[in-house]
């Protein structure tokens, strides 16, 4: 056990837990001092986000151009979007059910003519997007741009077409992939040395939250969020531990390995925080690199079950705090509403509440202004729909690697149970 206690103390995961503990600690405690750490979570989360473009490019370009068969592509992709819209679809659901069966917003009645729509900005303006203009926002008016705005799907296209490129021009290409892996360890050692500044990190940006909103808001609002954290923990341990049986994958097992990404995302709220190394991760897993660069990014936009769910909840909740009755009819409607706007945020910064907008500007039910009963509370909210939507996509990468036979699943479960060193 002595042996054991330091390894426990260095290790990474541990450190981030410290962070967030002592981030609630502080931010209880001094709420005027903590609301001015929130630029430590900041700067620490532009950190990683400076790498994430340029390690999605020499991953996924590497793993498409090493493909035996172009087709593959294709089909993997095609698995891919038919598993997200499974789950997705699942997600939205059982939180509306969850939601109508508790009604956490049921006794607030707030009135519409009060609410001040000024304090929402843009979101105020949010709508829901065509298909034209949906596709139109994943073709990059130029590649340096989309490399310059982070924009996943963007960077994801053009990393596809390059990849499809290079597998063409024979023997000259082995020497652009073995520069272009060699980049991406490169980049993936400084996110290493980045990542020693997480507990810093977490703990900016969970003392900002307890600070800016207090033990107040957990109260008022406590019902909305016990709704939204017991669904999401039983959505990860019900449903897609269902999913990772099925599989071969032990759900539990496959958190405890994901542990250091987990609260890091779960303490910045933010997944592109964890997404490269995440994808190492995966890759270590024995899931085949092709299947990680193009399964994981494209769920960082397609397959937002923690989003999913958060934006049944928190518009079915509004209309419950304003005395709005939805029937079956506007139920299904608001399902088929968020079918296609929970698509349209992709690739948003903070897309959730733009999404969740662009829903009510859409239903002609709901006020947009309605959103302030729920923005002051959302960083809290983002916490468990950012980690639900991390371990979702870590699961969807298992799904479609073992549906693909790209994995070797007993590597997996040996490192998952322990007896394979994670690193190196």
């Amino acid at each position: 056990m002595e042996d054991c206690m330091p390894k426990i103390f260095h290790a990474l995961y541990f450190k981030v837990l410290l962070g967030i503990i002592l981030g609630i600690v502080f931010g209880l405690l001094e709420p005027q001092i903590a609301v001015k750490l929130k630029p430590l979570g900041d700067a620490f989360i532009n950190l990683i986000k400076m790498l994430i473009t340029p390690i999605i490019f020499c991953t996924v370009v590497v793993g498409i151009a090493r493909m035996d068969n172009l087709k593959e592509v294709g089909r993997v992709g095609g698995k891919t979007l038919i598993y997200f819209e499974i789950m997705t679809t699942l997600a939205l659901i059982i939180g509306m059910v969850v939601v109508d069966y508790f009604q956490p917003g049921a006794g607030i009645h707030a009135d519409p003519a009060t609410m001040d729509a000024s304090s929402l900005g843009k979101l105020a303006e949010a709508r829901q997007q065509t298909t034209q203009q949906f596709i139109m926002g994943i073709i990059p008016n130029s590649v340096v741009g989309a490399f310059a705005d982070g924009n996943l799907l963007q960077v994801l296209l053009f990393s596809i077409l390059f990849g499809m490129a290079l597998s063409h021009m024979g023997s000259v290409r082995t020497s652009i992939l073995d520069t272009l892996d060699r980049f991406g360890h490169a980049f993936l050692g400084v996110i290493n040395l980045v990542m020693k500044l997480a507990p810093i990190g977490a703990f900016g940006a969970i003392t900002f939250t307890i600070g800016k909103y207090g033990a107040d808001a957990l109260i008022s609002y406590g019902k909305l969020i016990a709704c939204l954290y017991a669904t999401s923990i039983l959505f990860v341990f019900l449903i897609l531990g269902a999913v990772s049986h099925f599989c071969g994958i032990n759900i539990w097992r496959l958190i405890c390995y994901m542990k250091e990404e987990v609260l890091i995302t779960l303490g910045t709220t933010s997944t592109e925080a964890v997404l490269p190394q995440t994808m190492e991760k995966m890759e270590r897993l024995g899931i085949k690199r092709s299947i990680v660069g193009l399964v994981l990014p494209t769920g960082y936009s397609f397959n937002l079950d923690g989003a999913a769910i958060y934006l049944t909840m928190a518009a079915s909740f509004i209309a419950q705090a304003m005395d709005i009755h939805l029937d079956l009819e506007h139920q299904v409607g608001l399902l088929l509403i968020l079918l296609l706007t929970s698509k349209g945020g992709a690739g948003v910064t903070g897309a959730a509440l733009v999404v969740l907008a662009a829903t009510l500007s859409s239903t002609h039910i709901i006020p947009v202004a309605g959103m302030t009963l729920v923005i002051g509370i959302d960083k809290i909210l983002n916490e468990v729909r950012a980690t639900t939507n991390l371990i979702g996509n870590c699961v969807a990468t298992v799904v479609v690697a073992r549906w693909e036979n790209a994995i070797d699943i007993e590597r997996a479960r040996r490192m998952l149970r322990g007896e394979e060193p994670a690193e190196g």
